[in-house]
């Protein structure tokens, strides 16, 4: 603020105390009312160019408003009201009210940032606002289910900031505003309120780094996690292969991020997800997936459609079994109705075939190897025929030339 304008205020502020009956009557002043002489001034700078202004309006909306909380309850330093106080403050702290959510934030991985010296990291400040703080039910809070990617998206949606704090992931908030997830909640259908946004996976105060056994999306912890809001889908996990390793303490078994990822989740039925899950299954079934790959469902799928069966259509995608499994899709007994769900007039002899023939598995496909063979030698027999027969007529042209040659040069 200009010298001028301050020694205004600081007089109107003696003012008061004299002719209100001194430090009592400033004390029993609404709250911040001595404060708000300088700092009303929207251009009211610090040293540093820094704002000083206070939208009055924003804090009375604001939760500590609606309490009437005096400015000092935060701001300790500025506590005298009789003293113009030190030019700069001290950070406020928080857990003076908020004990147990500082305690949270302290053990997260932006408190433990923080406390490595990292400033970049988020502060209180940076989710919930510092003058305009407003419930988290409250429509225009930082911190309201709608308003929670924007918030999170002004560290974690911004290329230059992720760059600069060496965020791990890249640029996590716009895969959200792009997923099934974000997409409903940015919707105005009724599945907005539902949906899942950053702090129903994260935490809010308790937000820990992926490889801490606490983090609610530590991968042990991740079907639990997602299973809060499908759990008939988690039900069906638990019951297939794949949930079973997992409580079997085999983590590196497929989890639900494995497969539909960690922010860019897409509809199960566009295209590009179930062709994406084929080959997110091929990095533990390599041998599967190679020879997929050899059948016409596999080529097909290559190609980009998903017209033809792919990886969850003959095994299901949650309720994975084995063979061996009477309830799986592809045991002796189902097989045959799993093929006729693409096939209507299939015949058990049509489901007889082995859908992941190898050629290069003899011992499971015997007739299949053998004619994989055949045909490369048959192959080979072709290029070498046709190779030699190419060297001799190749000679015998150039002899044809020559002689040809010699011919002409006798004739002169």
């Amino acid at each position: 603020m200009p010298v001028a304008g301050r020694c205004l205020s600081l007089i109107a502020f003696a003012a008061a105390c004299v002719f209100g009956g001194g430090g009592l009557a400033a004390a029993a002043s609404p709250p911040g009312e001595n404060c708000m002489m300088c700092h009303a001034d929207p251009a009211a700078k610090n040293d540093q160019g820094k704002s000083l202004g206070v939208d009055a309006a924003a804090y009375k909306a604001s939760v500590h408003g609606e309490m009437k909380l005096a400015c000092a309850m935060c701001h300790a330093d500025a506590a005298d009201p009789k003293t113009a106080h030190p030019g700069k403050l001290k950070p406020v702290d928080c857990s003076g009210c908020h004990d147990k959510a500082a305690a949270q934030y302290r053990g997260t991985v932006h408190g433990k940032a923080r406390a490595d010296g990292k400033t970049l990291a988020a502060s209180c400040t940076d989710c919930h606002g510092t003058h305009d703080i407003r419930r988290s039910s409250d429509p225009a809070s930082r911190t309201n289910h709608a308003n929670l990617e924007a918030t999170c998206s002004a560290c974690h949606g911004s290329d230059a900031y992720v760059a600069k704090a060496h965020l791990p992931g890249g640029n996590v908030g716009k895969k959200y505003h792009d997923s099934v997830h974000g997409t409903l909640v940015g919707g105005k259908g009724p599945q907005s309120k539902f949906a899942p946004e950053c702090t129903d996976c994260h935490g809010a105060h308790d937000i820990r780094a992926k490889d801490d056994p606490a983090s609610r999306v530590n991968r042990a912890r991740v079907p639990e996690t997602c299973g809060t809001c499908h759990a008939d889908v988690l039900a069906r996990f638990a019951g297939g292969k794949h949930g079973k390793l997992r409580q079997q303490g085999m983590e590196a078994a497929p989890g639900c991020n494995d497969c539909h990822s960690a922010h860019d989740i897409q509809r199960h039925e566009l295209p590009r997800f179930q062709l994406d899950a084929i080959k997110q299954c091929g990095t533990c079934h390599q041998d599967l997936i190679e020879s997929y790959r050899d059948t016409f469902h596999g080529k097909v799928t290559n190609l980009g459609y998903t017209t033809v069966a792919t990886c969850a259509a003959c095994h299901g995608a949650h309720e994975v079994l084995p063979a061996s499994d009477p309830a799986s899709k592809i045991s002796p007994a189902n097989r045959l109705a799993t093929c006729q769900g693409c096939h209507p007039g299939a015949s058990a002899s049509f489901a007889s075939w082995d859908p992941h023939a190898n050629k290069h598995d003899r011992a499971r496909s015997p007739l299949y190897w053998l004619t994989a063979r055949f045909m490369e030698i048959l192959l080979a027999g072709v290029f070498a025929f046709f190779g030699i027969h190419t060297v001799f007529w190749f000679y015998r042209s150039l002899r044809v030339r020559l002689a040809a040659g010699r011919r002409h040069g006798e004739g002169h």
